[in-house]
């Protein structure tokens, strides 16, 4: 038997609702990002990387940046591997804070998101960026936003 005649009735207001909750969720886009940070601020991007898989969070994008140290001494692996990340990635999130600036494995994932031809913003917790901006900051005219306009900046790149 076929099934649709009589039986239940759909609600109007039902249907509207659903139809306005999938606009929504197709309105978030998510963008394949790389974070780039120094490891001394790995609680902080945790922050940010639950921030971007809660649902009413503005913030949305996957993450394709190593959540783990890779157990390497070799450089040359180590640098593959995060090519490999960075490639995979739309743009480059880099978490400005204090320790940046010394970190000697961020300026290198800047520049070689820049030679993948990659988008690359910088993003700081709280009103003002870190007194200390690395230099590459300034040189390559990288973008720096607040924590709170990253939505909006990544939807604007």
């Amino acid at each position: 038997m076929g099934g649709g005649g009589s039986g239940g009735s759909r609600n109007v207001g039902d249907i509207s609702a659903l139809s306005e909750a999938a606009r929504a969720a197709l309105s978030r886009e998510r963008r394949n990002v790389f974070i780039s940070f120094a490891y001394e601020d790995i609680d902080e991007v945790n922050l940010l990387r639950g921030q971007s898989k809660n649902e009413l969070s503005d913030v949305a994008f996957n993450d394709w940046s190593v959540s783990e140290p890779y157990e390497s001494k070799n450089a040359d692996y180590i640098k593959n591997r995060i090519s490999e990340r960075i490639s995979q990635s739309s743009v480059t999130v880099v978490y400005l804070s204090s320790s940046t600036a010394n970190s000697k494995w961020v300026g290198w994932e800047v520049e070689r998101s820049r030679e993948l031809n990659k988008a690359v913003v910088a993003v700081h917790a709280g009103a003002n960026p870190p007194a200390s901006m690395p230099v590459w900051v300034r040189d390559y005219g990288i973008k720096v936003t607040s924590w709170a306009n990253l939505p909006e900046t990544l939807r604007r790149m």
